[in-house]
Parts: structure tokens; C-alpha cells; sequence
């Protein structure tokens, strides 16, 4: 992109929908099928809709607002509510990105195994020696400076959206509303049944934040809009966009295939349901796209991933450490212990069934610390000091989006908010070194964090034991 060229509203719409649409999309069907029905999808996806709008309202008003808050939206958790809830926003969102790629690794296998079946299902040893070939390829190209270049970006997003319009429009032509409707809410007397249908709706939300995750990018194109007032009208459009591909994807797999076809599906499911219809040609479209946008994926995820403790350990959030670079700029630390951690949980892929899905639900829950904690921000800058025309408007935005995540971790469940606590409470000594050897402060935790401090030790070790006495599982 030209130095200083000005983006127009469809520019912005392009580029928060290909911000947003990641490799999450090939399963989707398949993801959300596991616990719900089309009633409760509908549902869902209109719950999801108002949060996410909410969410993307609250990254605009803030990056508008507080300007000087450059570092990452962690910044927002540290600036309303102290260090410590700072480094957690952080720790979190670093957590959440090392573990979505992780997750993307065992996808692209999967897609891969498809030409070569010597991968299996994605998560078997060849898969993980592949996997870690491309994840220190990736590591050794940031180090050399190499950046995505806007024509690897544009392959990159028709690589993506190829497939998955020539999949909505076969379901469309395939769709069969008896099939749609044959078990609609999907409860045991085949009639609404509220506590039944909740259920299947909170089933769904992880899955929604999955695909979501990114949605602060949205607002980042902001300072290059040709006119303010776009960046509103762009963030809504691309949003209302996404959101209306992703139920289409999903609502119309309902009419094609019945919830326990698509639940037992392999991933990815969009290939496996594509050629359930059409045979093996809509199979081998969709796993190449996928194979091209997860690669690309992968490396947009594996710069973030070290950037952020880098940006982090700069403004003193995150060990002084992670701020050593090389000469091309790259963060060499950040990208090794990012990449390490990666590493090693891709040995995971030998012990359970379904890594794929265990690491974006992991992913999902850590980043839902950061993103409530935007919200909560939000609504107490809106009330404390925007004086602004708009206050009881942002008043409102914070607080739907303050609801919105604290029914995404209610949503999320005990048993994620057990082993993501075993992530956090390893981040309880990390953060005692940053604040007595990098800040030099005798007091580590103010009273109400050493509360909250000693809460995620006590979940952690509560669940790492379980891990070993069998009463907590990495199997999904």
C-alpha cells in the first residue's frame, strides 16, 4: 500500500473482513454442530452479533480516546485496573495467540493429509515433525525482517474466499428445509425447551470467539480512513458481512446434512462436507485454499505472537527480557520462547483426540480475559471522565460489552476456566520478577491482587493435580 494513501469505506470493508476471517471458518459447521442445533445456532449468532458489534465499538471509542494507550489492548486492563490485571490482559492475549497457532498447526495437517495420507488426521508424529519444519521456518523468516507483502496478502484472501463462496453456493442450491428443521431445537421431546436450548447456546459461543479473534484489528486501519465517519460505517458493514458469511456457512450445513452428520465430521469439515455433495474436486478446492490461508495464517500469528511480548516489555508490562532485538528489527527473545512454548504443546497432538478443537477453546478462554477487561474499561472511562455528546452512548457500549464477555466466560465453563488457570498461575512468578528486578517495587501486589493472585494459584495447582489424578483432562 502507497506511503500515505488514503483508504475509502469499501477499502476499510475489505480490510476488516479479511482481518477477521481466518482458517477457524473450515470448521466452523462442524464445530458448532457438536453441542447445538439450528434453533440455538440462530440464536447464537444474533447473541454474538450485538457482542461483537459491542466489542468492536469499544476498541474504536478507546483507540480514539486514549490514543497514548499505543501498546496493545492489554494497556486498557493496566490503565483502568493496576499492574497486575495488565500483565494478565497480556499474559492472556499471548497465551491465546501462541495457542492459536497450535491449533491452526494440526488444521493445516489435516488439510495436508488429505494429498498425503501419511499425516493421518493431523496430530500424529509425521504431522508434528511437519509442523515444527514450517513453525521454525516461519521463526527464521521474521528474524530475517521478511513481512507479508500486500500480493502474498491478496493471494492469501482469495486462497480464502474462493472456497467458501463456492461452498455457500452449493448449499444453497443443496439446501433441504426438511432436513433443516427435522430436529430444530435439537432437545430430547424435539420442542423448545429453555434450559436445553441455553445450553446448546452457550455451547456455541467459543467457537463464535474463535473466529472473531482479531476483531480489535478492525479499528487499527482507522488513521489512513479518507473520512472519520467511514471507520464507524466500515467497522458495522465489515462486521454485518462476516457475521452473515459465517451463518450462512453454518445455517445452511443444517439443511444439507442433519446435526449428528455434521458433529462426526472430519476436519476440515467444509472439505468433507463439500465432497459428501458435489465429490472429491469440492474436497481438493477447499483443502488447497485451506492449506494456502492457514500457511498464511500461521505466519501473521507466529509475528504477532513475538511482537506482543516484545511491545509488552517495552512499556514494562511484560520482563525487560523480551525487548532485546536483532538488527532487522525483529524481537529475537520474544519470537524464541514464543516459539519454544508452541513447540512443545504441539506434542500434545499424541494425547488427545482432538487438538484442533481443545486449542481454540483454550485460545478463546485466555483471550476473553482481555477482552472483558476492554470492556470493563470502557464503561468506567465512559462514566468517570468522557464527557463527550456520546457518553450514555459509550455508557452503553461498555456495558453490552461488559455482559457480552462475562456470559462469554460463563459460556466458556469450568472445565476451560480450570486449565487456562494452570496458564495464568504460571504467570504469577513471571510478573513477581518483572515488578521486584525489572521495576525494583518492594511491593508486589496490592491487597486486592494478592486476593486474585491467590485464587489462580489455588485453581492452578487444583487443576494440575486433576491433570495427574484423572479428575482434569487435556482430551476434548
Amino acid at each position: 500500500m502507497p506511503q500515505g494513501h488514503k483508504l475509502s469505506l469499501l477499502e476499510l470493508v475489505g480490510l476488516v473482513i479479511g482481518a477477521i476471517i481466518g482458517g477457524g471458518v473450515f470448521n466452523i459447521m462442524h464445530d458448532i454442530a457438536v453441542g447445538a442445533g439450528p434453533g440455538a445456532v440462530i440464536i447464537g449468532w444474533i447473541i454474538t452479533a450485538v457482542g461483537m458489534l459491542s466489542l468492536a465499538f469499544t476498541f474504536q471509542n478507546l483507540t480514539q480516546q486514549r490514543s497514548d494507550l499505543d501498546a496493545g489492548v492489554f494497556s486498557y486492563a493496566e490503565a483502568g485496573f493496576g499492574k497486575y490485571m495488565g500483565f494478565n490482559s497480556a499474559w492472556g492475549y499471548w497465551l491465546s495467540t501462541l495457542l492459536g497457532t497450535v491449533g491452526y498447526a494440526t488444521l493445516l495437517m489435516s488439510a495436508v493429509a488429505y494429498f498425503l495420507p501419511i499425516f493421518g488426521n493431523g496430530q500424529n508424529i509425521w504431522s508434528i515433525l511437519v509442523a515444527s519444519v514450517v513453525l521454525w521456518g516461519c521463526h527464521f523468516m521474521i528474524l530475517r525482517g521478511i513481512e507479508s507483502a500486500s500480493f502474498i496478502n491478496v493471494i492469501i484472501t482469495i486462497a480464502k474466499l474462493i472456497p467458501i463462496f463456492l461452498f455457500i453456493l452449493i448449499m444453497i442450491i443443496s439446501f433441504r428445509l426438511n432436513i433443516f428443521t427435522a430436529d430444530f431445537w435439537f432437545t430430547n421431546n424435539e420442542h423448545f425447551e429453555l434450559n436445553d436450548v441455553l445450553s446448546q447456546v452457550r455451547s456455541t459461543m467459543l467457537v463464535t470467539v474463535w473466529v472473531f479473534i482479531g476483531i480489535e484489528g478492525a479499528v487499527v486501519f482507522s488513521s489512513r480512513a479518507k473520512k472519520r465517519s467511514d471507520v464507524g460505517k466500515a467497522t458495522v458493514l465489515g462486521l454485518s458481512i462476516v457475521i452473515l458469511i459465517y451463518m450462512l456457512i453454518t445455517l445452511l450445513s443444517f439443511g444439507v446434512m442433519k446435526q449428528s452428520g455434521l458433529s462426526h465430521l472430519s476436519q476440515p469439515a467444509m472439505a468433507a462436507l463439500l465432497e459428501k455433495v458435489v465429490g472429491k474436486w469440492g474436497a481438493i478446492v477447499v483443502n488447497l485454499g485451506l492449506i494456502i490461508s492457514v500457511a498464511g495464517a500461521w505466519l501473521s500469528f507466529t509475528m504477532f505472537a513475538g511482537q506482543l511480548p516484545y511491545e509488552a516489555a517495552k512499556v514494562g508490562t511484560f520482563p525487560k527480557f523480551f525487548t532485546r532485538d536483532n538488527q532487522n528489527g525483529a524481537p529475537v527473545n520474544s519470537l524464541i520462547v514464543t516459539n519454544v512454548v508452541v513447540q512443545l504443546f504441539m506434542f500434545t497432538f499424541l494425547f488427545t483426540s482432538s487438538a484442533y478443537n481443545l486449542f481454540y477453546s483454550i485460545a478463546s478462554s485466555a483471550i476473553l480475559i482481555p477482552y472483558a477487561f476492554s470492556a470493563f474499561y470502557q464503561l468506567k472511562y465512559s462514566i468517570q471522565t468522557d464527557r463527550s455528546p456520546k457518553q450514555i452512548k459509550n455508557i452503553i457500549i461498555g456495558v453490552v460489552a461488559s455482559v457480552y464477555t462475562c456470559w462469554l466466560l460463563f459460556s466458556a465453563g469450568i472445565h476451560f476456566i480450570l486449565l487456562i488457570s494452570i496458564l495464568f498461575m504460571f504467570g504469577i512468578p513471571v510478573f513477581y520478577y518483572l515488578q521486584k528486578y525489572d521495576n525494583h517495587h518492594s511491593h508486589i501486589f496490592k491487597w486486592y491482587e494478592k486476593i486474585i493472585a491467590l485464587a489462580i494459584l489455588i485453581l492452578g495447582i487444583y487443576s494440575l493435580l486433576g491433570l495427574f489424578l484423572g479428575y482434569t483432562s487435556f482430551s476434548y
